[in-house]
């Protein structure tokens, strides 16, 4: 069958929407008729500065959809469900089998290159192959090829085509705190960079009761944001000493920190910035390598500096918690996204560059 498609051809060129020949399934696959898919920081990385022979590729990694094929093996989801669809795994690894998938041994093949791990691709025009499988999904399409344990059923009385970054930013940022960090109720928590993860990652230190919540950034307008959505102090870092200014408003220090930039002068003010013991999580990431130094006597007495990847979710659990918090009125994640044709995904990816948009969410008609 064919599809639509946004293709992108080389480094920095303008996503080609075009028309695209879809593959037959495998027998743990499934056809997901895409009605809304994120963009996110990850897809722009990759438009910036793709691998080797990572062109042409369709990006996209926070779709939702509905299910309109499955392979003969699958017995998870059926034809007509609604989806959201979230990172790949394996299934088989030692960190799948044991319920920490984000940390599937094999995460980087099956999700940053854009094929199957054989090599092989869904996508395909005039006989030539298209990557089709960024993040087990390439949903920047009218339809995406899936494996069955990528996707999460859910009630087809939600906004659907508003799920698709439940996937992945929404869920890094909700992740990082809830999952990762968990702080107890009367906490004090900082988080650095309040772009789409930073103020998921805030919306979570509201739902986690924290009662000083510091947003950090260098933009006046995103820290206006992160007070609108229930940041108690916001610290403009271009202008004063961040980890300073925050020990002194918490008297001392925070108790949590999430580092969503990965820059190292930040990743280092997420650290220093907290109390003895005191926890920070990061997920910013600038790409490989990344050296940073860190003053040993940052972690002595006791501080800790963790890496999460996907805020530590499995996804067929988080995803419904996240929904269950949005029903009940209590995270609000819907207030970051903007909505956009499909047609007009160049639009949204400036948008994103630009931080006009905290997050573009393209959308098909039903």
């Amino acid at each position: 069958m064919k599809t639509t498609a946004a293709v992108l051809k080389s480094a920095n060129a303008p996503l080609e929407i075009e028309e695209v020949e879809v593959g037959e399934l495998r027998p743990d696959e499934v056809l997901v008729r895409i009605v809304g898919v994120g963009v996110c920081h990850t897809d722009l990385g990759v438009i910036s500065s793709p691998g080797p022979g990572q062109t042409p590729i369709v990006l996209g990694h926070e779709g939702s959809g509905v299910i309109e094929r499955v392979g003969s093996a699958v017995s998870d989801v059926a034809v007509g469900d609604p989806v959201v669809l979230s990172y790949a795994h394996c299934g088989r690894c030692d960190n799948c089998e044991t319920g920490i998938p984000q940390y599937c041994r094999q995460f980087v093949e099956l999700n940053l290159v854009g094929a199957r791990v054989d090599g092989s691709t869904p996508l395909s025009k005039d006989g030539s192959p298209i990557l089709g499988a960024f993040f087990g999904q390439s949903s920047w399409a009218r339809h995406a090829v899936v494996s069955e344990r990528n996707v999460v059923k859910v009630s087809a009385d939600l906004p659907l085509e508003l799920l698709g970054p439940l996937g992945c930013g929404v869920q890094t940022g909700a992740g990082a705190v809830l999952n990762a960090l968990n702080p107890p109720a009367g906490s004090s928590i900082a988080i650095f960079g309040v772009g789409s993860v930073g103020l998921s990652a805030l919306l979570a230190a509201v739902v986690a009761q924290c009662t000083t919540i510091i947003a950090v950034d260098i933009a006046d307008s995103r820290l206006k944001r992160a007070r609108e959505l229930g940041a108690t102090d916001t610290v403009n870092s271009s202008q004063v000493d961040a980890a300073e200014k925050i020990r002194e408003i918490t008297g001392g220090g925070a108790n949590f920190s999430v580092d969503c930039i990965g820059i190292p002068q930040v990743v280092r003010a997420a650290l220093e910035c907290l109390q003895t013991p005191g926890s920070c999580a990061t997920v910013g990431f600038q790409g490989l390598p990344n050296e940073m130094t860190i003053d040993q006597g940052q972690l002595l007495f006791g501080k800790t500096l963790v890496g999460v990847i996907e805020g530590n979710a499995v996804p067929r659990e988080f995803i419904p918690r996240m929904i269950a918090l949005y029903q009940q009125g209590k995270f609000p994640y819907d207030k970051l996204i903007e909505k956009f044709d499909f047609a007009d995904i160049n639009a949204a990816v400036a948008a994103t560059h630009r931080g006009t948009a905290t997050k573009p969410v393209l959308v098909f008609d039903r």
